[in-house]
Formats: C-alpha cells, structure tokens, sequence
C-alpha cells in the first residue's frame, strides 16, 4: 500500500440503474477512466447482492419464488461441504486453478465482469489508455452470510461451519477477480460491500460479536493481499468504526455526507489508520436521497469536503497527506435511484475530485 497513491481520484461503487451493460462500461469510462470498475446492474436477479457470488455454495436451493437458501437436510449436503474444502484447499495449495473453479464468475451473473474485461483488454491492446488501478466489489461476508438462510429461515452466519464456509466462498471470489486484474498487469482494487454492518449492534444483530465480524473480514482481507491487491470494505451508513480501524485494511469507505459526524468520533484510530498509509474513499456524493443529489452542487459538495478535511487536519495531519491518501465516491452504489439522478452522482463524484486534487 505504501507505493499507492489514492491522489483523490474518483472511484465509483458498484451498482447503476440500466439494464444495458455496454452502456454501463462507457459511462464508468467517460466519468472515472483512471480506476474503473465493472458494474453490478440489479435490473437483473442473477446480479443483486446475494444471487450474484452465491453459485457454487453448498446446498444452495431456490424457492418457488426464487429466493436462495442453504438447505443443510440435502441427502450429500456433507458430500457437497467436502467437495467444496477440497477445492478451497485446491486453489489455496495451487493445485487447482481457480479459474477453472467453483469461485469462478460465470454465467448470467458475469456478464457485466466478462463485458469490463473485454473492454480492458481492448484499450490495452490499442494503448487507449493506462490505469492507475481497476475497481471490483463483492458481497462482504458478514452481508452474504447474514442475508441467506438455511432451510429454517435461520441466517447461515449463526451456524459455525456454514459461516466458515461462506466466508472462504467469499474470500475466493475477491481473489478471483484480483488475479484476473493482476493477470492484465494493473492493481487490483477489491471492495468488500457490507451495508448490514450499518446494524452491528443493533437488537437484530446483538448475537453477531466484534471478534465474529473481524475475523470473516480478515481472511478475505488476507486472501486478497496474497494475490497482490488492495482491499477496500464500504459501509453505506453509520457503523462501530473501530472494527474496520483494527483491520490489516487498505481502503475505509463511508458516507461522509451523512455521517462525518460519528465517523469523526474516533479520531486517534483516524490518525493512527493515516499515518500507516491508510485511505479513506470519501462518500461525499449522495446517492440515497434524490432530492439531496438534486439540490447539491460541485461547489456545496467541495466545500462540505474541505470543511471535513480541515477536520481531519485538526489530528496533526497535513492536508497534502489526507489528498495523497483519498478517493472521492458516491456514498453507495445507484442502483436503486432513476438514471438521471445516477448521471448526475457520476458528474459530481468527478467534478468534486478535481476540485480537491486542484487544492
């Protein structure tokens, strides 16, 4: 991390309101061309949250009404939760490709994957354009092993073996796509999404420990830095901040529009996380409300930034520091939002960066 420079670039979350992947790619190109990344579209089932990294997990079913869920009382369920570690241990020992594993991106669901590296491949190959870095998300495994259930309606993460593996099946897809970027010779930048930490310690999770949510976040940590890339992990909201504080983590992204004001509460682990080379990817840009996209400008949003900067300044570091070590984004992804909101988002997350790399 220490020879990466964030330099307060925009970088974008992952998901748009179209179902036109082509189209998706040209606006990602045309708005944040030095790190892109490739697009969820959640007009599509096969790449919401859940649908899109579940293939390949033990028991996985589908209901009537098409919702996913792990049943454990399958015949070979414990037939497939060993083919599973056999193949986990595979790509771990370098035994197996994992490429040509169950942790591979196919299908429907890697459409909007496959069409980004196409395009990649492209501008490389007529020396279009180089990259600082390319951008792909997963599913955190805290959000993935939460939100699918097993046969009882029960969230897989209270059951030890099936968090265990989900966390691992998680792990395995962040390096996928970091060794698919990697291969093309570029740093990978992978973002772990975990909204449902916007809940932790709440009553829906008062059973979810600090120490559980560290380790899931850990060993996907771990399994991407082997493969040589950097980790980000986005909470679209309010969340215990120290958690993602104490992690070995490269990239901390939040909603600093809505929630400057509690992220600053921990200012020693703010200082601490930036002077061992820590970035922070600035959510400045909402996305949640579209009347706040509406009413906001390139020059309310900037100086909503500077202010927040200044205050991170207050800890002792200098300004030069914390523009080396940012990105600008959206606070989330605008999947959910009409289009002309979402082109909107993409306009001010540019226009705000160069505004703060300018200053």
């Amino acid at each position: 991390m220490a020879d990466f420079k964030a330099g307060s670039l925009p970088l974008l979350i992952g998901s748009f309101p179209i179902n036109d992947h082509k189209k998706a790619i040209k606006l990602v190109f045309e708005y944040t061309p030095e790190i892109p990344l490739w697009v969820q579209l959640p007009f599509y089932k096969e790449e919401g949250m859940l649908d899109q990294f579940s293939k390949g997990m033990p028991g996985l079913t589908k209901s009537i009404d098409g919702k996913i869920f792990i049943d454990t009382s399958k015949k070979n369920f414990n037939e497939q939760c060993l083919n599973f570690y056999n193949d986990y241990l595979g790509v771990i020992e370098k035994t197996m490709e994992i490429k040509t594993s169950r942790f591979k991106l196919t299908g429907k669901r890697a459409t909007g994957f496959n069409q980004f590296l196409t395009y990649i491949d492209d501008q490389i190959n007529n020396q279009t354009r180089t990259f600082t870095a390319l951008k792909g998300q997963v599913t955190g495994p805290v959000t993935f092993a939460v939100g699918i259930t097993d046969q009882n309606n029960k969230a897989i993460f209270y059951n030890d073996e099936l968090r265990d593996i989900a966390v691992k099946h998680i792990a395995m897809h962040g390096k996928y796509q970091a060794k698919k970027f990697i291969e093309k010779g570029i740093k990978p930048i992978i973002f772990f999404d975990e909204p449902v930490l916007a809940g932790f310690g709440t009553s829906a999770f008062i059973t979810i420990t600090k120490q559980d949510v560290t380790n899931a976040l850990n060993e996907v940590i771990k399994a991407v830095h082997k493969q040589n890339g950097l980790v980000g992990v986005h909470v679209c909201a309010n969340t215990e901040w120290s958690i993602l504080f104490d992690l070995n983590i490269d990239i901390i992204s939040f909603d600093s529009y809505s929630y400057f004001n509690k992220f600053i509460l921990y200012p020693e682990m703010i200082k601490k996380y930036i002077n061992r080379g820590g970035i922070l990817a600035w959510g400045i840009v909402p996305t949640l409300n579209v009347n706040d996209i509406a009413k906001e400008t390139t020059n309310s949003l900037t100086k909503k930034l500077k202010f927040q900067i200044k205050e991170i300044e207050k800890l002792g570091i200098s300004k030069k520091t914390i523009i080396e070590q940012s990105f600008i984004t959206p606070s989330c992804g605008t999947g959910s939002i009409d289009i002309n909101s979402a082109i909107k988002v993409l306009e001010l997350t540019r226009d705000v960066s160069k505004e703060i790399q300018s200053w």
